[in-house]
C-alpha cells in the first residue's frame, strides 16, 4: 500500500530529527533478512541505547538533502535500512558485532554512514566500532584524575609508617 503524503511528511521529519539528534547513522544493506534476525538486530540495539529502522531510500535522500555530509546518499539504493544512536560508537559497534557473529548468514552488508557532518564508508564505520564508548572514555579520565591523588596520600603515608615501625623496633630491642 502506497504512503499517504502525510506519511511521506512525517518519514521525512523522523528521519530529519534522527540525523539532527544522533551522533553517528550506519546505512546498510538488507540482504534477504528474516524477521527473527531483524527483531533480534533491533533489540541489540535498543539495549545499547540506540535504534534501527527501514527507511525508504527516496524519503531519506529528501531528508538529507545538502547538509554536510550528504555523499552519504549513494548509499540509499536497493533495500537498506539505519542503525543510529547518540553516541557515536554504539551503533557501529553493535552492527559491527551482529555482523560478525552472523557471518555465515551474509545477511547484512555495512555500506556506509555519517557521523556528524562527515560521510564515512564501510571502512570508516568499521574503525569506529573499534574506538572506545563515552562511558570508557569517562571511566579512563576518571581513573587518570584520582591516580594522583591516590598516589600522593601513598607517599604522605609512608613517613609515618616508617617512623612507627622504627619506634616499634626501637622499643623491641629496649626490652630485651
Amino acid at each position: 500500500m502506497p504512503l499517504t503524503r502525510d506519511q511521506k511528511s512525517d518519514q521525512v521529519g523522523w528521519f530529519e530529527n534522527v540525523l539532527n539528534d544522533n551522533e553517528v547513522v550506519v546505512v546498510m544493506k538488507n540482504a534477504g533478512m528474516t524477521v527473527a534476525q531483524v527483531t533480534d538486530l533491533r533489540n541489540k540495539m535498543r539495549e545499547a541505547g540506540g535504534g534501527v529502522k527501514v527507511v525508504k531510500n527516496r524519503l531519506a535522500k529528501i531528508a538529507i538533502g545538502d547538509r554536510p555530509g550528504s555523499d552519504v546518499k549513494q548509499y540509499f539504493s536497493g533495500p537498506t535500512f539505519v542503525a543510529y544512536s547518540e553516541d557515536p560508537v554504539t551503533a557501529p559497534k553493535v552492527i559491527v558485532k551482529w555482523a560478525k557473529d552472523n557471518e555465515k548468514l551474509e545477511v547484512l552488508e555495512i555500506l556506509g554512514g555519517l557521523m556528524g557532518e562527515t560521510a564515512l564508508d564501510a571502512a570508516g564505520i568499521d574503525s569506529l566500532s573499534k574506538m572506545p564508548s563515552r562511558e570508557e572514555v569517562l571511566s579512563q579520565i576518571s581513573g587518570s584524575l584520582t591516580a594522583p591523588w591516590t598516589n600522593i596520600s601513598g607517599a604522605i603515608g609512608a613517613p609515618a609508617a616508617n617512623i612507627a615501625g622504627c619506634l616499634k623496633t626501637m622499643t623491641e630491642k629496649e626490652d630485651a
